[in-house]
């Protein structure tokens, strides 16, 4: 398998732990990319779905070890910024494990000669920053749109047809989601001209997107819920939209969906998030210390 090296990857909105978490698909993106920094920008794991119903798979677990490998291996230096979904972190903020694992709210990431925001985003969002009852009534709701698209494109795999998201597709089309999604963007454009920074780096909202405002850059990694993309820097400071579909299509791999219902044992046993953590930390820091 040909792999393809970057400056820098950018993940959000993976939602470990979660029953639409493209956990497979990730894994198999970071084995066919490799980078010197690897920016994990919020969402990763959903605290919010573990303290519900949702359940920790081995796919899940096969994610973190990945990362392992690329800190060990490859020297990777991972920045992880806390979101909305993995608000468990506040406890432990700002948290630095060995020579290359970092843990904070938000991020300055100077690279070429550019210096970028590097922020989850949810700090602009009302309803998760002071509304949070409200947030997770909306997330039990987008939970249930999330099966509607998994049942759809497993039809839509029978009848030998690409992988559609219908659950991005119904947001589009819903105008008041537009409306916020552009206010959204001026937000972190105008925070990151505040922090006199040359572009900002986000998710939060699973919209992929790169694009220039007012003269600073715009960059959206999108999701590995719905979009399953990723943002990708070469060494000359260009950036680009990394699609997991077009590229697994391409090259003859494309993973059909499933349910992977085994729970990883060794992890949920682990009943609180935070002890989810301390579990996770303690093998991070064992190889970022190599």
């Amino acid at each position: 398998m040909s792999k393809t090296h970057h400056k820098t990857i950018v993940l959000s909105d993976i939602h470990l732990g979660s029953a639409g978490s493209k956990a497979q698909e990730v894994v198999q993106f970071l084995k066919q990319n490799t980078c010197d920094t690897l920016l994990l920008n919020g969402d990763i794991i959903d605290g919010w779905q573990l303290r519900k119903s949702g359940a920790w798979k081995k796919k899940h677990t096969r994610f973190l070890r990945q990362v392992l490998k690329m800190m060990e291996n490859q020297k990777t230096t991972v920045v992880y910024l806390r979101g909305n979904h993995d608000d468990f972190l506040d406890s432990v903020l700002p948290l630095r494990i060995g020579k290359r694992f970092y843990i904070q709210r938000e991020f300055i990431y100077e690279s070429c000669g550019k210096r970028y925001l590097v922020t989850h985003g949810d700090v602009f969002d009302s309803i998760t920053s002071t509304m949070r009852w409200l947030a997770l009534l909306g997330d039990t709701g987008y939970t249930f749109l999330l099966w509607v698209n998994k049942v759809y494109n497993r039809w839509r795999t029978y009848r030998g047809l690409p992988y559609y998201s219908l659950s991005q597709r119904i947001k589009a089309s819903v105008k008041r989601a537009v409306s916020f999604i552009s206010d959204y963007e001026q937000e972190l454009v105008g925070l990151a001209r505040a922090r006199r920074c040359d572009g900002v780096i986000c998710g939060h909202i699973h919209q992929p997107a790169i694009s220039v405002m007012d003269g600073l850059l715009y960059l959206n990694s999108g999701d590995w819920v719905e979009s399953l993309t990723a943002l990708t820097e070469d060494y000359e400071g260009r950036w680009q939209l990394a699609y997991y579909v077009d590229a697994a299509a391409r090259q003859g791999h494309l993973l059909p969906e499933e349910d992977d219902p085994d729970t990883d044992t060794a992890f949920a046993e682990e009943a609180d998030t935070r002890q989810l953590l301390v579990s996770l930390a303690a093998q991070m820091a064992e190889r970022a210390t190599l």
